[in-house]
């Protein structure tokens, strides 16, 4: 074996590089082991993310090449047209450049002392007595056994790791193919707004989405429970009602896929020297599919957690579990309320999406959104919301539509 870290992370990813910094800052020696020769590449996202919630991360001011752009404004859209527009005062969220974003998170964790390692493949866990002892890696032909206190795994939603031990992986079955796409140029799309739009037509089981950048091009992109997500998307891109004519002048210049789970996070995300976070476990909202925010929350703790491990060592399941405790303890609530949202929101029709988003739109429920709701955090701002009259309407008509 060669030299011994106090904690090993797998992927550098956003995910990996947080956990790997929120570890170094307590001292711990903390090294990053990454398949791919370049940090940020490829690109699996489009990088939407809530500002309250990169705040709250202590992640702003982001460099000004980082940022896209911001928004004020989402509008969500039916499948016949119908628009419900959801307007703040300020803005509320951003778009980032993913490769740069994951970059600058990763040079943070390298000005804390991290060490990365580059082209290099993790093939297996490597067990002692049913203990993590460290991983086995694969570097330019040669496979070699690194010892480390703790693990921690950020490898994502391929969960290679996990399968080959034989712990238990994220749910499959509620995992939706997605495409990122970048286009050229739009027509009438406000730079201030993001737009979503719904129905199993143009995305069966999740929605599409374009999102504007300040230089008049946009990222566009859907994610689907069934189908190729390519065909769909030029679906609805020649044929949406409405996103067909702001789209008819675009072309193509990037797009890339990826699965998004959305089943909820696994049961167990601990054992005896190993940390799971992210993708990995679906720590996603099953809502949006939005990974990031919580993803970094949740590796945050984890980074603590091991840092704290490794140096009383003690790095058995029974310590690990206070990572468990405490993201549940941040997000549990939220992922089970947008895990049930979804369910919810597939059983709909799209006649029947189509009279939600009327409904919303006439009761003007955009307006409570704007006081109480909070992007990240979607399960506590339904609470606060019930108080309305109307919130209560909507919420009675989606439960009826969705179980009737």
């Amino acid at each position: 074996m060669g030299k011994k870290h106090s904690v090993i992370v797998v992927g550098g990813g956003p995910c990996g590089s947080f956990s790997a910094l929120s570890a170094a800052k307590t001292g711990a020696d903390i090294a990053v082991y990454e398949e791919h020769g370049d940090i940020g590449v490829p690109s699996h996202c489009a990088g939407h993310l809530s500002l309250s919630g990169l705040n709250h991360l202590g992640l702003l001011p982001l460099p000004k090449k980082v940022m896209e752009n911001m928004f004020k404004s989402a509008v969500f859209c039916s499948p016949c047209g119908k628009e419900f527009l959801v307007r703040f005062s300020s803005p509320v969220t951003c778009v980032v450049n993913r490769e740069l974003f994951d970059k600058h998170i990763a040079d943070l964790a390298v000005k804390s002392g991290v060490e990365y390692h580059l082209d290099t493949r993790v093939k297996s866990l490597a067990l002692v007595n049913s203990f993590v002892r460290g991983i086995v890696v694969s570097r330019n032909g040669k496979n070699k056994t690194l010892a480390s206190n703790i693990i921690i795994d950020a490898e994502g939603v391929s969960s290679n790791l996990l399968k080959k031990t034989g712990f238990q992986t994220l749910d499959r079955s509620a995992v939706v193919n997605a495409v990122n796409a970048e286009v050229d140029k739009t027509d009438d799309v406000q730079l201030d707004t993001v737009e979503v739009y719904l129905g199993h037509k143009y995305a069966p089981g999740f929605h599409a989405w374009i999102i504007p950048r300040q230089d008049g091009s946009a990222k566009i992109g859907l994610a689907t429970k069934v189908g190729n997500p390519k065909k769909y998307l030029q679906n609805f891109m020649h044929n949406h009602p409405v996103a067909s004519k702001k789209l008819r002048r675009s072309k193509i210049v990037k797009e890339s896929y990826h699965p998004i789970p959305l089943g909820g996070a696994i049961r167990r995300t601990y054992h005896n020297g190993l940390l799971i976070v992210g993708d990995a476990v679906s720590q996603v909202k099953s809502t949006t599919g939005g990974g990031i925010i919580f993803g970094l929350l949740c590796s945050r703790i984890a980074g603590e957690v091991a840092a704290k491990a490794a140096k009383s060592n003690d790095c058995s399941a029974e310590f690990l579990s206070q990572y468990q405790s405490q993201w549940k303890k941040a997000i549990g609530f939220e992922l089970a309320v947008m895990r049930y949202l979804r369910l919810m929101l597939n059983r709909l029709s799209d006649e029947e999406v189509d009279k939600l988003i009327a409904l919303c739109s006439r009761l003007a429920l955009g307006r409570i959104l704007e006081k109480y709701g909070d992007l990240d955090f979607e399960g506590t701002s339904l609470i606060k919301m019930f108080r309305h009259p109307a919130t209560f309407v909507v919420s009675l008509y989606f439960l009826l539509s969705s179980v009737l």
